[in-house]
């Protein structure tokens, strides 16, 4: 098993359905197995029900700090899209490797691991650390308590490679995001004196309503960031439901919303603009007819934004990495910003694409696949002693 090469390596991890709804351990403790037979301890960071697990390791000196090859091992669910493959099963076909997280972001934790009997063979003057995390499609949940540890260790990572699909081109920079719940606890009556009731529907449409209002203003030009599609931060309600039946004055409603965050924006000013609203607005008019009414904002996750300077030397070594200085950035969020945030400068670069994320069919090329472990290859000459 120790000379897998990244297909090989691809195909086994595709093989553990890891969507964030269940555990990832399987595959945690295949890549813990697999370092072991090199010789490379691991630490595993468990949730609080110790049913998913974060994989930190470190290979070469640990006197200093090194350079962290991150990725995330959870995938989205694959329910109700309308697959021609079998998305837990890796099929290679016309140049592509299919199946779930092929691109986001399997792909990646392939090449890196199948880069690691290499590094072990060289003298290196940096240390290599993998760091692969649960919970990331989710709010980038599952990482925190492993960057919480790393925070107080004495040799902090220098840099952290993040390996997102961006067809290997240079990123330094995405949004962050704040999501949220809002609950709205009307008084129900019969339809026909809807007068006497207070209807959750309808206030829930009046909030998502000063929501479009706040995305309107967030919009405009003098708030734009022309490095990023869209150039501004959004706010957009993704899911709402409530009521029980058409003859009845729905009691409640709740309702999902998300900011995504120009880096520099704090998302919690939407939030706070909302709930001043409510309480100065909704709440009053509510109250007069029945007092027992409410509205309730609650955080689902957040993240915060990324941006890493054009000139940094993080920026210099992924551009000498990619052989291209022509920086850009993603419009989707990564756990970069909270790398960033811990103080471990952070880039973004990895095979395949975004387009395909997500997707049924989804898929990363062979020869991305080939040009990411080119990649990693030069990051070992980089930091080798004879390199």
């Amino acid at each position: 098993m120790s000379d897998m090469s990244s297909r090989d390596l691809l195909e086994r991890l595709i093989g553990f359905a890891t969507v964030s709804r269940d555990s990832n351990l399987e595959l945690i403790e295949f890549i813990r197995d697999y370092l072991a037979q090199l010789d490379v301890e691991s630490e595993l960071f468990y949730n609080a029900e110790r049913t998913k697990a974060n994989l930190f390791a470190t290979i070469g000196p640990r006197d200093r700090g090194g350079i962290v090859l991150s990725g995330h091992t959870d995938v989205v669910p694959v329910d109700g899209q309308p697959w021609t493959v079998d998305a837990f099963r890796l099929t290679e076909k016309d140049g592509r490797l299919y199946g779930r997280g092929a691109a986001d972001m399997k792909g990646f934790l392939a090449s890196v691991l199948a880069a690691v009997p290499v590094l072990l063979k060289r003298e290196l003057r940096l240390p290599v650390h993998l760091a692969f995390s649960y919970d990331e499609e989710v709010g980038c949940l599952g990482v925190r308590p492993m960057l919480a540890e790393l925070e107080q260790r004495a040799h902090k990572p220098v840099l952290c490679l993040i390996g997102e699909p961006t067809s290997l081109k240079p990123v330094l920079g995405h949004k962050g995001k704040l999501a949220m719940r809002c609950q709205v606890k009307g008084a129900p009556c019969h339809s026909a004196y809807a007068p006497y009731g207070v209807n959750a529907i309808q206030y829930a449409a009046r909030l998502i309503n000063r929501l479009e209002e706040l995305g309107e203003r967030l919009a405009q030009p003098e708030h734009h960031d022309e490095r990023f599609d869209p150039p501004y931060s959004t706010v957009q309600t993704g899911t709402i439901k409530g009521g029980r039946a058409l003859n009845i004055v729905p009691a409640e409603c709740e309702f999902d919303f998300e900011v995504r965050a120009l880096p520099g924006f704090d998302a919690n000013t939407v939030a706070e603009d909302l709930r001043a609203y409510a309480q100065g607005e909704l709440l009053p008019k509510m109250r007069a007819v029945e007092s027992d009414t409410d509205i309730r904002l609650e955080s689902l996750s957040a993240y915060p934004g990324l941006v890493t300077p054009p000139d940094s030397e993080a920026a210099r070594l992924l551009a000498m990495l990619c052989g291209s200085s022509e920086f850009g950035t993603v419009a989707f969020g990564t756990e970069g910003g909270l790398f960033d945030r811990a103080g471990i400068p952070t880039v973004v670069c990895g095979p395949g694409s975004m387009d395909q994320g997500h997707k049924p069919d989804e898929f990363v090329s062979v020869e991305q696949l080939r040009d990411c472990d080119a990649m990693l290859m030069r990051l070992v000459e980089h930091i080798s002693v004879t390199g």
